[in-house]
């Protein structure tokens, strides 16, 4: 008996269910029926893909500053392309309306950005979407070196510029790194209140050990680590973030985290690339549940090891650390929670496509 590649791919599938719990994961996505663009499938919305709910109905005249709308801000580059177009494809997929998300894609001003911005168009034919020019020379003076190469990007920074970037009507954004998938709709992330003055909502983890974070230069000056005091030790993954941009532009808070970056530059005060400044400016943030940030699937910042997932429901999937699912199953050597993010995979699901296409 031959098996099919279509066979073997849904058996391989069918077994990792067994190593995650039953109740952690929502759906997993049907195969598109599209066509093939330059390696990856064409996204066409089908009657299924659709929820029963009616959807709020756009203005044309206001476009993006129409209230209905939802916001997704992501970067895009040629490393994490594949993971972007993921990242996309199961939002839509999930979203109870799909037609009311709008995506800021920010992109290096570089050789490959009229290149990326074609791609998303020919992929995503019916997204609603804005491809922006990021200015790499502001922040590239401030960055200074972390433990892993890929944290050093300057595009790794562009989500401290979002409230500059994107239109002033926009007053508030979901923020969405390259390596995650959702497997929930994204309009209930977005309904999450901001209470108070609180600029960030993110899932909050306390109990951490601060001294991990920032070195010795730090915590040897009490006018730097005095921040700290009588706060809780909380972290937050920078990763997912539902952001204010209304409060953020008021309180001018990208001027602040520059300033911590000027710091780290003359004392050298943290390792980890762009998160401890958001930690020294937001003490305090909107916690949300856990469930919308399944980070640390790619392993530690050194290490790309195999995780598991964290117990509990799963709302968003986050490959945060060294390890990507797309990079571990080309190799052939996938982690089991990579298989999660495969069905999203539109690029892989076009080989497919392509090798029952040669069959007898």
């Amino acid at each position: 008996m031959i098996l099919s590649k279509k066979l073997i791919f849904v058996l391989f599938l069918s077994i990792s269910l067994f190593l995650v719990p039953a109740s952690a994961i929502r759906g997993f996505v049907e195969k598109p029926r599209n066509i093939k663009i330059d390696g990856y499938l064409n996204y066409v919305e089908s009657p299924e893909y659709r929820n029963s709910q009616e959807c709020p109905i756009l203005d044309s005249n206001l476009l993006i500053c129409d209230p209905n709308l939802i916001h997704v801000a992501m970067t895009l580059d040629v490393k994490y392309f594949r993971g972007s177009v993921a990242a996309v494809h199961s939002v839509l997929k999930h979203s109870s309306c799909p037609e009311n998300v709008y995506f800021h894609f920010v992109a290096s001003k570089n050789k490959d950005f009229q290149e990326l911005r074609q791609m998303v168009k020919s992929i995503f034919p019916s997204l609603s979407y804005k491809v922006y020019s990021f200015n790499e020379f502001r922040v590239k003076k401030l960055i200074s070196s972390s433990i892993r190469q890929a944290l050093d990007n300057p595009l790794n920074y562009a989500r401290t510029y979002l409230a500059e970037i994107i239109q002033s009507c926009v007053e508030r954004v979901i923020y969405l790194d390259s390596d995650v998938v959702l497997v929930d709709d994204i309009q209930k992330l977005w309904l999450i209140s901001l209470t108070g003055s609180r600029i960030i909502g993110a899932p909050e983890y306390c109990q951490a050990n601060f001294r991990t974070y920032f070195t010795n230069n730090f915590w040897s000056d009490p006018k730097l680590s005095n921040v700290f005091q009588g706060k809780k030790p909380c972290y937050f993954n920078t990763g997912v973030m539902v952001m204010d941009l209304g409060k953020w532009r008021k309180g001018d808070y990208t001027v602040k985290i520059e300033k911590w970056m000027k710091i780290q530059k003359e004392k050298r005060i943290y390792e980890l690339g762009s998160l401890p400044p958001f930690m020294l400016v937001f003490g305090e943030i909107e916690g949300i549940d856990h469930r919308w940030n399944q980070h640390g699937l790619g392993g530690d910042n050194l290490v790309n090891s195999c995780r598991t997932l964290h117990p509990g429901p799963v709302s968003l999937l986050h490959w945060s650390g060294k390890g990507k699912p797309w990079v571990r199953l080309d190799k052939g050597n996938p982690c089991p929670v990579d298989l999660l993010w495969m069905p999203y995979d539109l690029y892989r699901l076009s080989s497919i496509d392509s090798f029952d296409d040669q069959e007898p």
